[in-house]
């Protein structure tokens, strides 16, 4: 039940609707005062009265016979109400226990299609650290507008079109093999890639070698063509390996190369509408008035850039897919060139413009130091998770050492390790990852969620799930998972509205605390009949809850550990 609406209906306050007041209930910082709060001082304008008063006359007010708010306070120019906590219990356990595995999912979105372009790895080059928030982030936000009923559709831009593949042709007929490159796979491309550059640095003439094979490439000449559809086939099976192991997945593999034939129609209509200039022998759009530099279209050579391609892209997605938002899950170094071409297709008069989304983020690295794809300082992404399982693994055999399928659970905490390091912190914070962090079992990290769920998970298989439960007198501890338990619808519709899984994470930590500080305060299995079912429904509904939090974000969780 959504308490906040039901206050917010019975409030008696003149010049206000319903949905104002519910946008400022608030929950006060200390329980004991209330279950939620008004404060008055914004109110005070509107109404012309003090806040003191505007408080005193709302609670005065406030109907007598609500069942549901057992106390209503006016202090110091606030409104507290408190709510029946049996009551509260009773609804909230009932409602996850009957939902499930569907509980905090909704039909907002219904009938409604949003395009996520994420991940985007380059061809022939390594999936690193750099790629894992946006793969984990645009995975999450998949999955999370799926939960509340809009229809995702998951697009791969791939990188693969431009004259680092005529290098790479280059660098293979030069120094490679077809023995070598199958037996190496993606790392044995970027060796070759590496000493391409540094041969190119002692030789500039390679560099003209690899455009004129870019230019065959073009020109559809079957070796060279050959050649990068074999990179391509190596690279998706690469990659495909680390997607199975984070959960991500993809609806199109429309990559910058799919876009070669629709670029022409969007240059035609650029000048017929008048917003292209030359400049410098450059074909631009003036984006000057809007306080940006120009969007170039076509280089001085004819060639198209990524703004000719995106907005190709964003109009062959609005004509495929007729989406109600188009998000790009993309580092926040290219913020500008979203708002060039964002602005250039709302000047195109495109009027969806304003529905196209730069979801930007902030840049992973480990504590080693920055990379370089050029100069072969690469951290493999699949090195990372590799890791973290191994390390996984080594703490379960010294905490568990009796532990059965320690290899399957090592692999779900150490992939879960890397997903949550890269999306507990707000989206655009820098994130410097830490392998001890990640797997800490006693911080703010999926570990110590998972180890709540086999907690739960172990209370439940002794005790069994609860039957004819009932709330009587609600105790402090839990009251404080009951609140937690009935937030999570409103924390999935804030984390999709600021697409920002970060509050899934955190409202997962923050529901694993308030459960393990309840399971330490109050007996569960020792406890008379009526109190132990009580706690056992919540000990299932806390289980249900954090699953399906720690699903939306691509976590699976073990049933011991």
């Amino acid at each position: 039940m959504d308490f906040k609406r039901h206050i917010a209906a019975r409030i008696g306050a003149e010049g206000l609707s319903e949905d104002e007041l519910y946008s400022k209930l608030a929950l006060p910082p200390n329980t004991e005062m209330g279950d939620f709060a008004l404060p008055c001082f914004r109110l005070a304008k509107t109404l012309r009265k003090p806040p003191v008063r505007i408080a005193e006359e709302i609670r005065d007010g406030y109907p007598a016979d609500d069942a549901l708010v057992k106390e209503v306070t006016a202090v110091n120019g606030y409104v507290n109400f408190k709510i029946d906590r049996a009551f509260w219990a009773q609804e909230t356990l009932g409602e996850v226990l009957k939902k499930r595995e569907r509980y905090g999912a909704s039909s907002e979105g219904a009938g409604k299609v949003v395009c996520i372009d994420y991940s985007s790895v380059n061809i022939a080059k390594p999936f690193h650290i750099g790629h894992l928030s946006t793969t984990v982030l645009g995975s999450a936000l998949y999955k999370l507008h799926k939960f509340l009923g809009y229809e995702p559709v998951g697009i791969n831009h791939l990188g693969d079109y431009g004259t680092q593949f005529g290098k790479l042709i280059s660098a293979y007929k030069r120094w490679g093999s077809r023995e070598e490159i199958e037996k190496g796979g993606l790392r044995a491309l970027n060796a070759l890639y590496v000493r391409f550059h540094e041969e190119a640095e002692k030789d500039p003439a390679l560099e003209d070698e690899a455009r004129a094979f870019f230019k065959k490439i073009e020109d559809k000449d079957a070796e060279s063509v050959a050649l990068f559809e074999w990179f391509k086939e190596l690279t998706l099976k690469d990659v495909g390996r680390i997607y199975d192991l984070l959960d991500v997945h993809f609806d199109s593999w429309a990559g910058e190369s799919f876009y070669n034939d629709k670029m022409q129609p969007v240059v035609d209509e650029l000048r017929e509408k008048g917003l292209l200039k030359e400049s410098d022998g450059a074909q631009i759009v003036d984006l000057e008035a809007y306080g940006m530099p120009p969007c170039i279209i076509l280089r001085s050579d004819g060639a198209s850039l990524y703004a000719t391609r995106d907005i190709a892209a964003a109009i062959y997605r609005k004509d495929t897919y007729d989406f109600y938002k188009c998000l790009y899950v993309v580092a926040y170094q290219q913020n500008l060139h979203f708002k060039q071409f964002f602005k250039v297709l709302e000047l195109m008069g495109k009027e969806w413009a304003k529905d196209l989304i730069h979801v930007a983020y902030g840049m992973v690295s480990l504590e080693e130091g920055a990379m370089s794809t050029r100069k072969g300082r690469v951290v493999y992404l699949e090195d990372v998770i590799a890791r973290c399982i191994e390390k996984a693994r080594a703490i379960i055999a010294e905490k568990n050492p009796s532990l059965e399928n320690k290899d399957e659970i090592a692999k779900t905490v150490g992939v879960g390790a890397v997903i949550f390091g890269a999306l507990y912190n707000s989206k655009i914070k820098d994130i410097t990852f830490s392998y001890d962090k990640v797997l800490n079992f006693e911080g703010e990290t999926s570990c110590y969620v998972q180890y709540t769920c086999a907690r739960a998970n172990s209370v439940l298989m002794k005790g069994g799930s609860a039957r004819g439960y009932a709330a009587q007198e609600v105790l402090p501890q839990e009251f404080e998972v009951i609140k937690q338990l009935s937030d999570f619808p409103a924390v999935l519709h804030e984390a999709l509205e600021k697409y920002e899984p970060s509050y899934i994470a955190r409202y997962a930590v923050d529901l694993a605390q308030k459960y393990n500080k309840f399971y330490f305060d109050c007996k569960i299995l020792g406890a008379a009949e009526g109190e132990k079912n009580f706690r056992l429904a919540l000990t299932e509904a806390t289980l249900i809850t954090l699953k399906n939090a720690l699903s939306l974000l691509g976590i699976g969780v073990p049933e011991k550990m």
